[in-house]
């Protein structure tokens, strides 16, 4: 059973850095598609960035060079945040995506405020 555990999340002033890490279990040894999501309340839940098995990464002109997706082995993919602004306060997802079925763990709340 693949599950996702995301952490990192929490409040943090305007200008402030945040580092979200997402861990993956049960998907053995093989490298997977990963993303970032995000959903405001009353809001859609948007990409904000992703990377594939391959390592290539996307993310979402909103947050271009300020976040910046990596992973470190098959199982952990973290979201480095700076320069963060009120506009990035959501719930952030991880997603995985393994045999055309997408995964999803169950959150870290980012609030950016003063």
């Amino acid at each position: 059973q693949v599950q996702l555990v995301e952490s990192g999340g929490g409040l943090v002033q305007p200008g402030g850095s945040l580092r979200l890490s997402c861990v993956a279990s049960g998907i053995g040894f093989n490298i997977y598609s990963m993303a970032w999501y995000r959903q405001a309340p009353g809001k859609q839940r948007d990409l904000v960035a992703s990377i594939t098995s391959a390592g290539s990464s996307n993310y979402a002109d909103s947050v271009k060079g300020r976040f910046t997706i990596s992973r470190d082995d098959t199982k952990k993919v973290y979201l480095q945040m700076l320069s963060l602004k009120p506009e990035d306060t959501a719930r952030y997802y991880c997603k995985l995506r393994k045999n055309g079925l997408d995964y999803w763990g169950q959150g870290t709340q980012v609030t950016v405020s003063s």
